[in-house]
């Protein structure tokens, strides 16, 4: 029940924090709406009183809370249509680059930390060195790179578009190195702490090999601290998917926000908002539960 709250606060003041978006934001919502036609008294009154905006704030806040209740998120004042169907249809092409993102930071960072946890000093300042530099370069600057050399320079990789695997593998790139740099450290720090603990000690006494030792026990230990990251790539995923898509011109969550936000299409960036916070929170609440599969030691708790 605590956790139930805690996600509905969650959503509450992100939906909050959009409208107040909404309010403050500079310009007239109605003038947005009017465009480039005739903006006699007559117009705008007509076009407040069809978008709701002829009521008090107070109102129109409330009856926003309500159309989310029931899973309504408004609609486009460019396109003229429902929000929800504008954000399902570009859902797929964010949804593919995020988890591929994700895995290729995953697999990177598991990589590095299996390969030098434990070992001499040189392997680990060099892993070190490049986790420093993944995790201080931006996305966009990334992305950059990789389009000159792949791209440009050696045409391996189509520039832009989201036609097949190979115009995903660039994007997934430049977002997952900055998470495999994170990762990679926590992981190879959890795994040297888990290395020295006496569960290791007696392992090894009982014939296991190193590999074992780190697969059947270190790895599992070392996985807690890294789990509680997953909540933060979550967000720099969704973050940096807005800029990711448009520096390669995929479809998605991110251009369409872009477009929203230079177009000054509120009710589509409020929505983009919403839906951010809703998966974060679907997120940490399946950590909350995967960190009892990992660790059985906080079932009881």
């Amino acid at each position: 029940m605590r956790r139930l709250l805690t996600c509905l606060a969650v959503l509450w003041a992100a939906a909050t924090t959009a409208y107040a978006a909404l309010l403050l934001a500079p310009g007239d919502t109605v003038d947005n709406l009017v465009g480039d036609g005739v903006a006699t008294p007559e117009v705008r009154a007509a076009v407040a009183a069809e978008w709701g905006l002829d009521r008090p704030p107070l109102v129109q806040y409330l009856a926003y809370l309500w159309r989310l209740l029931h899973g309504d998120l408004g609609r486009s004042y460019q396109l003229q249509r429902g929000v929800g169907e504008i954000l399902l249809g570009q859902l797929g092409p964010t949804a593919e680059l995020t988890l591929a993102a994700a895995a290729t930071g995953v697999v990177l960072a598991l990589a590095l930390a299996l390969l030098t946890a434990g070992r001499s000093r040189w392997p680990r300042r060099l892993a070190s060195a490049g986790e420093l530099l993944a995790v201080s370069v931006p996305p966009f600057v990334i992305g950059t790179l990789l389009l000159a050399l792949f791209s440009f320079t050696l045409g391996w990789f189509p520039v832009s578009g989201a036609d097949g695997a190979p115009a995903l593998v660039l994007p997934a790139l430049a977002l997952g190195l900055p998470i495999a740099g994170v990762l990679g450290q926590v992981l190879r720090e959890g795994l040297e702490r888990a290395l020295e603990q006496p569960f290791a000690l007696t392992a090894r006494s009982r014939g296991l090999s190193e590999r074992a030792v780190v697969a059947r026990h270190a790895l599992r230990h070392a996985l807690v601290p890294a789990v509680t990251l997953t909540g933060w790539f979550t967000g720099a995923l969704l973050g940096g998917a807005v800029i990711v898509e448009t520096l390669f011109g995929r479809p998605g969550l991110g251009q369409v926000a872009v477009e929203a936000v230079t177009g000054g299409d509120l009710p589509v960036v409020m929505a983009v908002v919403v839906v951010s916070a809703a998966v974060y929170v679907v997120i940490s609440t399946l950590l909350d539960l995967l960190y009892r599969v990992i660790d059985p030691r906080l079932r009881g708790a």
